[in-house]
């Protein structure tokens, strides 16, 4: 069996793999969910790689939304890890970054529910947290989502991916087609452009949450592989 290390995206934590974690482990699996610092990319490509020491190898790498584009760097050069699994995430190519990819492809919500503070954070508001990042998740648990969110640092949407992993890693990516946060034409883009195994799923952008069965599903067929 596989190690599968987990990584989450911005407004989230290690929690929000949860029931995914629960069924990877109940398959055989060894998992660990890194908790990001959020404080700038190269602090949370180090976090990753550190995950990945730990676990040892082969390791399934996974990362949801932000998190995408932090596996797609901490992967690089690295014999440790077997595939690479996109979740509702970004897959950015050399030297592109969330911005570009977002003024090309607009998504339909989140960008509004986004709050700056005067010290470089970014939250979403918590009223608009669940329709724009979770609107097919339990009310009471996206409300609590929203209430638990962590800000994330704007130094984290400067760093570049210098080396993308995907490019020489086999990669999957689950598409959430009812997703606000990041537009389903840019995940399908990313997907076709790295040659991913690509599973579509009706789901939010928080379909790790909503979608537990099938996102464990797909990493299981990486694993697999």
């Amino acid at each position: 069996m596989a190690q599968v290390v987990l990584v989450h995206g911005f407004w989230a934590d290690g929690s929000s793999w949860s029931d995914v974690a629960v069924e990877l482990d109940r398959a055989g699996h060894r998992v660990v969910a890194v908790q990001l610092p959020l404080s700038s990319f190269a602090d949370d490509v180090a976090c990753v790689r550190r995950a990945l020491d730990r676990a040892g190898g082969p390791v399934v790498l996974v990362g949801h939304s932000y998190g995408g584009v932090v596996i797609s760097e901490a992967a690089s050069g690295r014999s440790d890890v077997s595939a690479l699994v996109y979740v509702s995430a970004y897959g950015p190519d050399k030297g592109e970054d969330v911005t570009a990819l977002n003024d090309t492809y607009p998504p339909a919500g989140a960008g509004r529910a986004i709050r700056p503070t005067q010290d470089g954070h970014l939250w979403l508001d918590d009223d608009l947290f669940a329709p724009d990042f979770a609107a097919d998740v339990e009310p009471a648990r996206a409300r609590a989502m929203a209430l638990t969110q962590g800000p994330a640092s704007v130094a984290c949407l400067t760093g570049l991916t210098v080396d993308p992993a995907w490019k020489t890693i086999p990669s999957w990516f689950v598409i959430s087609t009812q997703d606000r946060t990041i537009a389903p034409d840019a995940q399908r883009f990313m997907a076709q452009r790295m040659g991913a195994t690509t599973v579509e799923v009706e789901g939010s952008h928080a379909a790790l949450v909503s979608r537990p069965h099938e996102i464990a599903s797909v990493i299981i067929s990486a694993a697999a592989r």
